[in-house]
């Protein structure tokens, strides 16, 4: 039975950086976008009056990529469920069906040629297996005219979502990278692919947005923005500025309905040369890291902590005997300055440590509890998108006793921010799922028209710290809350324990009439 995955579509991954140029030799094919091989059909400081002549040029090194994958899937969709056994003994199987098939499968997408002798690039999520499970067999990539090639894999980056394909015969028709860092909001683009497997397509539109970010973190997190119509299918295929140079990698769309709505997005050229190079000379990419959990500011936060909104970034949790653990980094720590360059919202603290080398000695300009300090990291090796995501864990509010008489401190915090504490003990740890080591308060109720609960505090967080200091009663929590007050402050900062390591701060304001 054959499967579609479907055509491979935009996933939200990151890019690279620097600069790539492919020299002709004398009497050597020349690159489809050549300076001066299309530029005569633009008017000056304009669109052309058709996009044609270009297209025609720039279109046979943008090539159809497709893989041949197997994954396999369970002969019982009910195994593992109550009705697992009676699907199995309904359909005859002796194993109750708990066995697997193995099944064929597609996926689509774009790519363009770089070089005569068929280097090519794309996304890394085209060419990958596209479920668990999946092995990808054979990838083939079939050029306008529709000769088809079988490609090698050369090298792939997941963090960047880039990966390098080799095709044998040509010469090719090919294209060149240009230098992304010219290109302005409102600049002409084009985008070329293979939009849900129909075949060779051209959109064309402006850039929108230049260091668009997600918001979904990582380390290349940084995009060009285009309203040109660019679908499924299009990963991997070129975005070309009005010279016809390759000035991005059309990597993901936004759009509740999986279609174009206008917001796409494309690997800046100067993020994704440097990793190109490096792949097709069989390198492996290394990047710098330091081992913090990043939360994502609000208004609340940032006026708790006495910050400009978008300036920037706060640590949430620091992994045990990481580098910046070593560095003395802590939870509550706000990074303003990686190596004296600034924390932005287009320059984030994920971006600026993943562009340095492992090994470097990088100073870090921290504020701590309203005053700069300077920490030293000696960076670390980034680990696997794989690895980074292994971190992730959930909550698991379950298993707290009741807690019917609330003493006058519960209360207190009842009043003034809406939610009922009590000192967390190793029983009630357990219980909940969070490390043994952790010291603080048990959240037993939050009033549902508090701002706690808006915020998405639950029953069964645990609350390590409020302003900054630990809280080991409700008592204490108590304390800090009542400072705030006398502060004429209107928002208490506290850090919550979540399990994996995930913590998190979070303001909540005071309750109003209290």
């Amino acid at each position: 039975m054959r499967y579609a995955y479907g055509i491979t579509g935009a996933l939200l991954l990151g890019g690279a950086a620097a600069a790539m140029t492919l020299q002709p030799s004398a009497g050597a094919q020349t690159a489809q976008n050549e300076p001066g091989a299309i530029q005569q059909v633009m008017p000056q400081g304009g669109a052309p009056m058709s996009f044609a002549p270009m297209v025609a040029k720039l279109q046979p090194a943008v090539v159809n990529i497709s893989t041949t994958q197997h994954v396999k899937v369970p002969n019982n969709p009910f195994a593992g469920t109550p009705f697992g056994d009676l699907f199995g003994q309904m359909n005859g199987f002796g194993d109750n069906g708990s066995g697997t098939t193995t099944r064929e499968a597609e996926s689509l997408g774009s790519g363009f040629i770089i070089s005569p002798d068929g280097y090519v690039v794309t996304n890394n999520h085209v060419i990958s297996a596209g479920v668990q499970g999946a092995t990808v067999d054979e990838i083939t990539v079939t050029l306008t005219n529709g000769k088809e090639y079988k490609a090698r894999l050369v090298g792939h980056d997941d963090t960047a979502d880039l990966a390098v394909l080799k095709i044998e015969g040509g010469p090719f028709p090919f294209v060149k990278f240009g230098n992304s860092q010219n290109a302005r909001v409102g600049d002409w683009v084009i985008a070329i692919g293979n939009p849900f497997g129909i075949g060779s397509s051209v959109t064309a539109g402006i850039i929108s947005a230049l260091h668009r970010t997600t918001e979904l973190g990582g380390a290349f997190d940084r995009f060009i923005q285009t309203d040109a119509s660019i679908n499924r299918g299009n990963s991997g295929g070129p975005m070309f500025d009005m010279q016809g140079n390759v000035i991005g990698i059309n990597s993901q769309i936004l759009s509740p309905s999986g279609g174009n709505v206008g917001i796409g997005f494309a690997i800046p050229a100067e993020e994704a040369q440097p990793v190109v190079e490096a792949l097709m000379k069989g390198q492996t990419i290394k990047r710098g890291y330091m081992g913090v959990s990043i939360q994502p500011w609000n208004d609340d936060l940032s006026k708790s902590l006495g910050v400009a909104p978008n300036t920037g970034a706060l640590i949430a949790s620091v992994t045990p005997d990481s580098p910046a653990a070593k560095a003395g980094f802590k939870p509550g720590d706000v990074v303003m300055k990686v190596n004296g360059q600034d924390v932005t919202a287009d320059q984030s603290l994920s971006y600026l440590v993943a562009n340095l080398k492992p090994g470097a000695r990088v100073p870090f300009d921290v504020l701590r509890s309203g005053r700069r300090v300077t920490l030293t990291v000696t960076l670390g090796t980034r680990p696997s998108e794989k690895e980074l995501a292994a971190l992730n864990g959930g909550d698991d509010n379950d298993g707290l006793p009741d807690e019917d008489d609330q003493s006058q401190q519960q209360q207190s915090t009842a009043d003034s921010i809406g939610v009922a504490t009590m000192t967390l003990t190793p029983a009630i740890a357990q219980q909940l799922g969070i490390d043994q080591s952790t010291r603080g308060v048990v959240v037993t109720s939050v009033d549902p028209s508090s701002d706690a609960a808006q915020k998405g505090l639950q029953r069964g967080m645990v609350i390590m710290a409020a302003n900054g200091a630990q809280v080991l009663t409700p008592g204490q929590l108590a304390a800090q809350v009542a400072a705030v007050k006398k502060a004429g402050r209107d928002s208490v900062l506290l850090y919550i324990a979540l399990p994996h390591g995930q913590n998190r701060f979070i303001a909540v304001k005071l309750k109003t009439g209290k």
